[in-house]
């Protein structure tokens, strides 16, 4: 989904730009109440994992290009506000030392995929905990729908900035059957991964998935009261 330079003009891409400044700088704000001993390390793997899967692109049309987004993934595994600043390390790294995704467009491009996924990815995912019995494993199908939810999200956004100040010869259903058609696809895909990806830490390390703790505190509650209990059906 990296936008290109000169797919929106110019008052469209300044004001995703600063769109993406204000969340950005509270993230960096709200990132101090996320990140300890425990999760510092994981945002380095999560950033470069992310990485690692945004490169890999395919085309969808006017110059844009459909991959794995990850903004569930990391808001699931670091907390929201620290997932925020990694996608955006990620794209500024992408945009400047490997041209995937305009310099101009930066903003946008953070705004879709660093503020959207995440967003959409973290309210899901905290809504669909609140039907789902409260332990760690509930995780792993609540980041399952972030991620389906997400990157569909993303792409109605990005049609949305299109109709507003679009400058290709493309057509804006076209190019919504496009985005939505392939992205539908990917949410799929990305799904599968988030889902896997997170049962699988929670299934070691469930204290390391931030998406879990608040599960992980449940269960504890339950186990201790489980416990008294059976201590005082002994004595």
């Amino acid at each position: 989904m990296h936008v290109p330079d000169g797919f929106l003009d110019a008052p469209t891409s300044v004001a995703t730009g600063v769109a993406a400044a204000a969340v950005v700088g509270v993230a960096l704000r709200g990132a101090r109440r996320e990140l300890d001993d425990r999760t510092a390390p994981l945002t380095g793997l999560v950033a470069a994992f992310v990485f690692a899967v945004q490169m890999l692109n395919f085309p969808v049309g006017a110059g844009t290009s459909g991959h794995l987004l990850g903004g569930a993934l990391a808001a699931v595994l670091v907390g929201p506000w620290t997932a925020v600043l990694c996608l955006t390390v990620v794209l500024a790294v992408q945009a400047l030392f490997f041209a995937d995704g305009g310099i101009t467009a930066l903003g946008t491009n953070i705004t879709l995929m660093g503020v959207v996924t995440v967003i959409a990815g973290w309210v899901i995912f905290t809504l669909v905990l609140r039907l789902l019995p409260r332990r760690p494993g509930s995780a792993a199908p609540a980041a399952f729908a972030a991620a389906l939810v997400s990157v569909p999200v993303s792409a109605l956004c990005f049609v949305g900035l299109y109709a507003v100040g679009g400058t290709a010869e493309i057509s804006l259903g076209a190019l919504m059957a496009a985005m939505l058609g392939w992205h539908v696809l990917i949410g799929i895909g990305e799904a599968a991964i988030t889902a896997a990806t997170v049962a699988s830490i929670v299934a070691v390390r469930p204290d390391l998935v931030h998406g879990a703790r608040g599960l992980l505190a449940g269960q504890a509650l339950l186990i201790r009261t489980s416990h008294a209990t059976s201590k005082e059906a002994a004595s």
